[in-house]
């Protein structure tokens, strides 16, 4: 990365992800670029249909004009290395020519992977960069987990969760300030000799990093209470567990609604005095209110938010782009793999 320039933080965007692009993403931007004058914010995209929604000019908003978008449907590596003039491409391109400090997209979420990993580039050392949330928890005392593969790779080798761990702790320790981050290893049972060909070699390798705080293995059922401070597994799995999480949120609010409105007038006072608690719970199950996924393990955060997202999970992925590009754990990650190998 160049850093010769000056030390301004600069988050590349590509505002043509996502299902309500722009709108939504020129939005959330325009929430985060007064709340943070000292981040600039580029938009790429299509110029005309950005400044449809840009009703503020702010000296921190800068637009770069691309011609092209990756939908949603588009195949993830095959559209990378053939639109060259895509949004999303050229934001990355910007990272890895040190333009720009960090990527972040709504859109196609293969394809922003094989951007991190074919243009920003891996951390050498990193056999595998992993997709990696922060969700809260029930735990007053430990209300944030950091919760790493959640769908980077389908097929993940015991060496890779190794690893995950190392770079997951890492994270927990310099954005999340946990001085000792704890470990533990979603598997199908807490005792020790739980799990399969991979979370029992993966469960060894845990126990012997001495980088790492391990505690052992949790279940599924015990993810929101607090277990660790980062909780790492193979992606397949990962994947499962972040949208039966997404899953969840959505039947828990649809049927209480539905109860509401069944019930009558005593129902339908009462969910109007509970108003704002359900909406606490239904934050608290969804990771988005709080920042997005990144890809962790290339050489600038490569931050990624839901397509369904709305303007406030824009604004909190970006703010939490911001907070990683302060706590300087990217340097820290590459200078701690790439000096010995």
């Amino acid at each position: 990365m160049n850093k010769n320039r000056s030390e301004e933080m600069r988050i590349a965007i590509d505002a043509m992800g996502g299902d309500d692009a722009p709108k939504v993403i020129v939005e959330g931007v325009l929430l985060a670029a007064e709340a943070f004058p000292d981040t600039t914010m580029v938009m790429y995209g299509n110029e005309n249909e950005i400044n449809k929604y840009l009703t503020n000019s702010l000296p921190n908003i800068e637009i770069v004009h691309t011609s092209e978008k990756i939908s949603g449907d588009d195949d993830p590596v095959r559209s990378i290395r053939r639109k060259k003039d895509a949004s999303m491409v050229l934001a990355a391109q910007s990272v890895k020519e040190g333009e720009n400090d960090a990527l972040f997209s709504a859109g196609n979420t293969g394809a922003l992977l094989a951007a991190g990993t074919l243009i920003v580039g891996r951390i050498r050392g990193i056999d595998r960069p992993a997709l990696m949330a922060t969700i809260m928890t029930m735990n007053k005392e430990r209300e944030k987990m950091v919760v790493l593969d959640l769908g980077a790779n389908a097929d993940t080798k015991p060496e890779n969760i190794n690893q995950y761990a190392t770079i997951g702790s890492f994270y927990a320790q310099y954005v999340n300030k946990i001085e000792q981050p704890t470990v533990a290893l979603l598997n199908n049972g807490t005792e020790d000799n739980k799990g399969n060909q991979v979370t029992k070699p993966a469960f060894d390798l845990l126990k012997e990093n001495d980088k790492i705080n391990f505690i052992g293995n949790t279940e599924a059922r015990n993810l929101f209470d607090g277990v660790a401070d980062v909780l790492v597994m193979d992606g397949f799995t990962g994947n499962a567990v972040l949208k039966a999480m997404e899953g969840t949120a959505l039947t828990i609010m649809t049927q209480l609604k539905d109860a509401i409105k069944a019930g009558g007038v005593k129902s339908k006072l009462g969910g109007l005095l509970l108003k704002d608690s359900l909406k606490d719970v239904a934050d608290s199950l969804d990771y988005s209110k709080y920042g997005g996924a990144i890809l962790f393990g290339v050489k600038a955060p490569v931050m990624k938010t839901h397509g369904s997202t709305d303007e406030e999970a824009v604004y909190h992925t970006l703010k939490q782009t911001r907070d990683i590009l302060q706590s300087k754990v990217i340097d820290d990650i590459v200078q701690n793999y790439e000096s010995v190998h």
